[in-house]
């Protein structure tokens, strides 16, 4: 009797316990307390509750986030997928989710299972949180005003098919992406019909394919990112209106890698970007009224690759620094304008005292076009019969474009 009577009160007094809880606005999770699990809290929550997680291993299946609560997680308390479904499904509006490690979201190839995902939710902070061997990491399908930052996300993804993006947003719009640290996925962030978004100060690296992918996402902003070591750097795709500033592109690798990769884009501007050691440092092909300025092209295997149909771009006061090319291009004819430029190949001399070259500098070099028709002559690069073909070239000017001339070349490299 009296061990019933203790028990009684025990559960009486929990009952208390999660009372006052909700009634203050606060849940608390614990593996050893009245609310043990992720599930039970949202069971009891109202909206504007706050959910306190403390540390322990969660498997709660697929968790549904269908009230405006915010879940804090104290010392990173783990939620494991499992490697059988999404972790997290948000559908609700104005949820903060902080300080969770989600882990083993499984691969699969007919879902897009995310660690944390949310469908038409706007006004959501996903703050501060570690995402490990998640299929997708960070999933937003027609949501908004929504702030993804300071997230560390790691996966290990070895094969394209069989991967997901780290932050992948689809029809959204006004979303900050900031802070975040990415590695070891297939696209590093992902935007498809994305507007008026920022991405910015985010690590993105040793990704399969590209730190950053752009398509049809207009009106956005990317600055002071890092984008290393990735299989192809950076893509923007059939966008308008788009801002790429104070970003370094480096050490991006392979057959077909770039710092950058403009296609199909119009009316945007590049500026004060680093592209160092890439295979290409910028690639456009269809894109026109571009501004190029003050970026610093060093020590890429080709600092700029513009096709003829990207017209009316305009590189002025970038640095081209020990490359080697500067500029190639697949046609005689361009109608992009170089004006300003500092080139380390250079030559010229400035008897004006004005800063800039008297003579205008050819950035194609001729090798280049043979280079463009037969890939493997790449290995002739360093022969002299190449140090003579160029010089005779420059001597006597025949097949380069005559339209892409920079005729006030920078003296001194420009700070």
């Amino acid at each position: 009797m009296n061990a019933l009577r203790r028990l009684s009160c025990f559960a009486l007094g929990a009952v208390a316990v999660v009372t006052a809880t909700v009634s203050a606005g606060e849940i608390v999770v614990h593996p050893d307390g009245p609310v043990r699990t992720l599930s039970a809290a949202l069971r009891l929550a109202r909206d504007g509750d706050r959910i306190v997680v403390h540390p322990g291993v969660y498997r709660e299946g697929s968790i549904v986030v269908d009230k405006s609560v915010e879940i804090v997680g104290r010392d990173f308390p783990v939620f494991d997928g499992e490697d059988r479904h999404t972790v997290l499904s948000v559908r609700a509006s104005n949820v903060t989710i902080k300080g969770l490690q989600i882990a083993n979201v499984g691969v699969s190839y007919v879902e897009d299972r995310a660690g944390i995902k949310l469908e038409d939710a706007h006004g959501c902070v996903i703050e501060g949180n570690r995402l490990r061997r998640t299929f997708f990491g960070i999933y937003l399908a027609k949501s908004s005003n929504t702030r993804i930052i300071g997230n560390d996300i790691q996966g290990e993804a070895v094969r394209e098919a069989s991967s997901g993006n780290a932050i992948h947003l689809w029809y959204c719009r006004d979303v900050t992406i900031e802070g975040n640290h990415i590695r070891g996925h297939r696209d590093g962030i992902y935007l498809e019909w994305v507007i008026d978004s920022i991405i910015e100060g985010n690590v993105s690296e040793d990704n399969l394919r590209y730190g950053l992918h752009f398509m049809f996402s207009n009106g956005s902003i990317y600055r002071r990112n890092v984008f290393q070591r990735n299989g192809a750097g950076v893509a923007v795709m059939y966008t308008k209106n788009v801002q790429m500033i104070d970003n370094l592109m480096e050490h991006n690798w392979g057959p077909v890698a770039y710092g950058l990769l403009l296609k199909d884009i119009t009316d945007s501007y590049v500026a004060r970007n680093r592209f160092f050691r890439n295979t290409v440092g910028l690639y456009s092909e269809g894109s026109s009224r571009i501004t190029i300025e003050r970026n610093e092209f060093t020590q890429n295997g080709w600092a700029v690759r513009i096709m003829a149909n990207s017209v009316e771009n305009h590189f002025t006061e970038n640095n081209f620094i020990a490359n080697s090319f500067d500029v190639a291009t697949n046609s005689r004819q361009t109608f992009s304008r170089f004006e300003g430029n500092y080139w380390s190949g250079y030559r010229g001399y400035d008897m004006t005292g004005d800063g800039y070259g008297d003579v205008p500098y050819r950035p194609v070099r001729l090798f280049s076009y043979v280079v463009e028709r037969h890939p493997p002559t790449l290995i002739l690069l360093r022969s002299v019969f190449i140090d003579l073909l160029d010089l005779a070239e420059r001597v006597l000017p025949t097949l380069t474009p005559e339209s892409l001339v920079d005729r006030k070349p920078a003296m001194q490299r420009i700070r």
